[in-house]
């Protein structure tokens, strides 16, 4: 049958269409499991303080109303999968998901922003042209043919995911030493079959050099059709092994599906047909083939999206702009695809001086954090920084004139004995977000080298 488009420049709607279905339905999971495990009183309601990302000092959860905020990115996820007014849908996705994920670093991972990424490049793609309840309602929106370029640029964007996370793995620790993976699997042995094997020298390495191979070649094993089956057959074992081994939410899955973009058109259009029957969405009455609506702007929405997956390759490489070891000044660390490539644990003990007086008190920091916070803290610059700005302003108000902070801090990295971490003389109150780690942090006393 000859085509009535360029396959070349335009392609069949389908798989961008199971892309929106799949991802929206992963998205509403995610939420209503947050909720239900009441993750969102444990982390925005019952902390008496958050760390922010430095610029975003404003975005903190609201109380009780933080529910909303997850209410509406619930519905939003509801609206993205249904293609119901899909682009507000998607907007107020991107928006509330990316406001909570702004609420505390703490829960900083590499999964929510991928999320955040993928919903801002879903507002400009005409993902609800087909087996949308958009174009059930409104036909002159509905086509069965998109640009090739909003399909390549999902592509895109996983393959970056992957080969960041590849190049971040060609390091020594992870390549020479097998860790972090050495430390973290051998606490799996009491897993049924596997366990014995997780403290098995070899098996720390294979598992090492299997998860930089799998990085770097997983996206030209995807794009290849004769090597397809066997990449995704190899998506679904690494990411089965990932959720067994590591408690990592929904990241594994959300991975397996959103990989079913580089499979074929003709294969998708059946998934989009049966994915419809299932939403109770019937197709649009159009004819076959019909161009995009004239209403969805291709350039603006192509420049925007070009904008985004350049910024994704340059974002990772500034951590060459700092001086010092990346995983110990983690200066560039964050929004790099940097993927389980460090175990640190630390140790912070504050002080609290009053130097007209020389009143000290040493800080209980479960009097402000949660567990989990301090954890979190305890091997983090940008965190120490933050909570030593947060204690001034607290005995400030306790009647501390002109208080000063000092820490004793240690951190392990990666197997590694603890050493000193933060300079004892240096009092955090000097010391502003963006000076220069590797003036107040004692230097890293070994080598890794690598990207």
């Amino acid at each position: 049958m000859k085509l009535a488009y360029d396959p070349k420049t335009s392609a069949n709607a389908a798989p961008l269409t199971v892309f929106r279905i799949l991802f929206g339905g992963m998205m509403l999971a995610s939420i209503i499991r947050f909720w239900a495990n009441g993750w969102i009183h444990d982390l925005y309601l019952e902390p008496e303080f958050f760390f922010s990302y430095y610029g975003f000092e404003w975005v903190k959860p609201i109380g009780s109303y933080t529910y909303l905020i997850f209410g509406i990115c619930g519905l939003a996820a509801i609206g993205i999968a249904l293609g119901a007014f899909y682009r507000v849908s998607a907007t107020l996705f991107f928006l509330s998901f990316t406001y909570i994920e702004l609420m505390d670093k703490t829960t900083y991972l590499n999964h929510y922003y991928f999320v955040s990424v993928v919903s801002f490049l879903l507002i400009w793609l005409p993902a609800n042209c087909a087996w949308s309840l958009d174009a059930k309602r409104s036909p002159e929106i509905h086509s069965d043919v998109v640009p090739r370029w909003t399909i390549d640029a999902i592509k895109l964007m996983l393959a970056i995911v992957y080969l960041y996370a590849g190049l971040a793995k060609l390091n020594s620790d992870w390549l020479v030493e097998a860790q972090p993976l050495a430390t973290w699997l051998s606490t799996k042995t009491s897993l049924p079959i596997i366990g014995p094997l997780m403290d098995e020298s070899w098996v720390h390495y294979a598992f090492s050099w299997f998860g930089a191979v799998y990085d770097l070649s997983i996206p030209f094993l995807l794009l290849n059709k004769r090597t397809r089956p066997l990449a995704f057959f190899l998506v679904v074992l690494f990411h089965v092994m990932t959720r067994i081994l590591f408690p990592i939410g929904m990241f594994p899955f959300i991975m397996i599906l959103s990989t079913l973009i580089f499979m074929e058109p003709e294969t998708q259009v059946k998934w989009a047909r049966a994915l419809g029957r299932f939403l109770r969405i019937s197709p649009s009455e159009s004819k076959e083939n019909t161009p995009i609506g004239s209403g969805w702007n291709t350039t603006l929405s192509g420049t925007i999206v070009v904008m985004l997956l350049v910024i994704q390759l340059l974002l990772p490489w500034r951590y060459l702009l700092y001086p010092g070891e990346l995983f110990w000044t983690e200066e560039g660390f964050r929004f790099s695809w940097r993927v389980m490539l460090m175990e640190k644990a630390g140790y912070a003990s504050f002080v609290v001086v009053e130097p007209s007086t020389g009143k000290r008190i040493v800080v209980n920091n479960s009097d402000y954090l949660t567990p989990f916070q301090e954890k979190q803290m305890s091997f983090q610059p940008d965190f120490l920084l933050e909570y030593a700005h947060f204690l001034e302003k607290t005995y400030s108000k306790k009647g501390f004139q002109d208080p000063e902070i000092y820490v004793e801090s240690y951190v392990g990295l990666n197997g590694r004995s603890s050493q000193v971490f933060v300079r004892e003389d240096v009092n955090l109150l000097n010391l502003s977000p963006t000076q220069p780690r590797q003036t107040w942090l004692y230097p890293f006393s070994d080598e890794i080298s690598g990207l």
